[in-house]
């Protein structure tokens, strides 16, 4: 018996100390920005093309095609990825761009 409650006493104490020094580390969200651009998109296909390649774009967290504008707003993680980056991604699908500047950063 006295046995059982050494080796209880003793597995407790090995995988406390892990526990007691474990920090409580909160996820920050990381930081994301979003970059507007106009794309030489003509119709439907066009936009589910956009929609099926860009999202596994590395960085992006989100993707919003808007066809009568014209307008791709794209939101990405600055750290993993850039506008020139994303810009190059559609113009390897085959269409043109421009990005847009935003205007609260100028």
């Amino acid at each position: 018996m006295k046995a059982f409650a050494a080796l209880a006493l003793m597995l407790v104490l090995i995988g406390l100390p892990s526990h007691l020094f474990a920090q409580d580390k909160k996820q920050k969200p990381a930081k994301t920005e979003t970059m507007n651009c106009w794309v030489s998109m003509s119709c439907e296909k066009c936009v589910a093309n956009i929609e099926k390649n860009i999202p596994f774009e590395k960085g992006v967290t989100d993707l919003k095609v808007d066809l009568p504008t014209k307008m791709v707003a794209i939101t990405y993680k600055p750290n993993k990825t850039n506008p020139e980056k994303l810009e190059k991604a559609i113009k390897k699908l085959g269409y043109k761009t421009e990005i847009i500047p935003d205007k609260k950063k100028e």
